[in-house]
């Protein structure tokens, strides 16, 4: 991470995370930084620091360990079949719960909702995750308000998003929310990604940009 003293990113890799889970944000929130004036800085981070294989073969060495990375202002957690172990870890479960107490943003993309409500910080809360798996996080919390229609849910200190692509728009909607819509355009444009993808009908979704 940047010491500039801007807003500080990270995205926390395990061994099958979903690529475009990890990518779509770092891509939206690595641009960001071309066009903010608000400084941020997004690095990837793993438990131990080790190198990670996500869950179609690309090989990630982040930057950091779980012990080194330092405050956060966000925290994104990805999707993929490699949040299922986590899932009865009781340790990961608990970093989560203290991590959170310490980041003002904690946000998931997909299936890295499921460990969140493990965990119980999605308890009593609206929150989406990948279609094919709104059973399994009523499964591990009943208290959750799924939505069903949502590309992303904006509920203050937690945000979620829908399966894999949902996380770009979840991440430019965070670059709208936490600087201007403009720059939120600026860096969609700078991306080429759609403006239909964004703002998508639905409960708990942000303006479209």
């Amino acid at each position: 991470m940047s010491g500039n003293g801007g807003l500080r990113i990270g995205i926390f890799v395990f061994d099958g995370a979903e690529e475009l889970d990890v990518v779509g944000p770092f891509e939206v929130f690595a641009e960001w930084g071309s066009h903010s004036q608000v400084r941020p800085t997004v690095s990837t981070f793993s438990w131990d620091g080790s190198g990670v294989r996500l869950a179609k073969g690309l090989r990630i060495l982040p930057a950091h360990g779980a012990d080194d990375v330092g405050p956060l202002h966000v925290l994104v957690y990805p999707g993929g079949l490699g949040t299922r172990p986590l899932l009865a870890e009781p340790g990961h479960l608990e970093w989560l719960r203290q991590i959170r107490k310490q980041t003002p943003i904690l946000a998931s993309v997909c299936t890295g909702a499921l460990p969140l409500a493990a965990a119980g910080l999605l308890a009593g809360r609206p929150a989406t995750t990948h279609h094919e798996h709104y059973d399994e996080l009523t499964d591990l919390d009943p208290s959750v308000l799924v939505d069903t229609e949502a590309r992303y849910v904006d509920d203050g200190d937690v945000v979620t998003s829908a399966g894999v692509s949902a996380g770009i728009d979840m991440a430019l909607h965070l670059v709208e929310r936490l600087e201007t819509t403009a720059v939120a355009r600026s860096v969609r444009n700078a991306i080429q990604h759609p403006p239909t993808a964004l703002g998508a009908p639905g409960p708990g979704t942000g303006p479209g940009i």
